[in-house]
């Protein structure tokens, strides 16, 4: 009788999630087309304002100055608005993720080394202790790439006269853990406690979408992500993976629900 109870309720939990699931996607498309609907008229402004800039030349009089300025601020803003709704349309779509046994270590390693160059540039010095008895974890490799580099990316803009990034990954009961720590000018509690809400940011023309992608792709994976700050000291972001039990040959890996990102 218990057993029965326990697949009732497990059942109950699987409908009510799939419901779930149905509900979001149906918001994500009427948001997706609401977005495609906005972009068409916005693409139509920005190329009359860019033609209308040919036709006036170069400006002669005090008048004609100000009409191309005015001008470039309604093309500024439509690029603005372009590459918000863009952002937009990624973190509301929905895909399946393709989850595959993955070694943790491998995919951070060729992030790191597709980020060298940049860091360099930037002055910023990557230090990595990976755990070499790593479990494997089930990865969309793809998409959790898209996630880390959003991750690193918002660590060099944090530290904008270079810095240090420490890179660690370790083992921690059923799950796997890595840490991204930089020496940037930190957060204070209230600004960390925002980070992955959405439309928040603290760059300027930021779309505040961002890290709240980054924390669905993480989501779909059956993880979680989270953030320690102090001010004048760094920011510490740490992503906790779920370690899978073992894959018998010929299983079927789960998908998970996420962003396209």
């Amino acid at each position: 009788m218990k057993n029965e109870s326990n697949a009732a309720s497990s059942d109950d939990t699987t409908a009510t999630v799939e419901r779930l699931l149905d509900q979001y996607t149906e918001i994500a498309r009427l948001a997706g087309s609401l977005a495609h609907e906005i972009k068409n008229p916005l693409s139509t402004i920005r190329l009359n304002m860019e033609l209308l800039a040919e036709d006036l030349g170069e400006p002669q009089s005090p008048a004609q100055r100000r009409a191309v300025k005015r001008v470039e601020i309604v093309c500024r803003e439509c690029q603005r608005l372009q590459a918000l709704l863009d952002d937009f349309l990624n973190y509301a779509k929905v895909r399946r993720l393709k989850l595959q046994p993955s070694d943790l270590n491998h995919q951070i390693d060729d992030v790191l080394d597709f980020f060298a160059p940049e860091a360099e540039e930037a002055g910023i010095e990557i230090v990595r202790y990976l755990d070499p008895q790593l479990p494997g974890v089930l990865l969309d490799r793809e998409a959790f790439r898209r996630a880390l580099l959003n991750l690193i990316l918002n660590a060099k803009q944090a530290m904008s006269e270079g810095g240090q990034l420490v890179v660690r990954t370790a083992a921690q009961g059923d799950s796997v853990i890595l840490h991204l720590i930089d020496n940037g000018p930190g957060m204070d509690e209230n600004t960390a406690s925002k980070m992955f809400e959405a439309f928040f940011s603290t760059k300027p023309g930021g779309s505040g979408l961002g890290l709240p992608t980054t924390q669905k792709i993480i989501a779909g994976h059956g993880g979680r992500i989270n953030v320690q700050s102090d001010l004048g000291r760094g920011t510490q972001i740490t992503i906790e993976l779920p370690v899978p039990a073992r894959i018998g040959s010929g299983e079927q890996l789960p998908q998970r629900a996420t962003p396209k990102h």
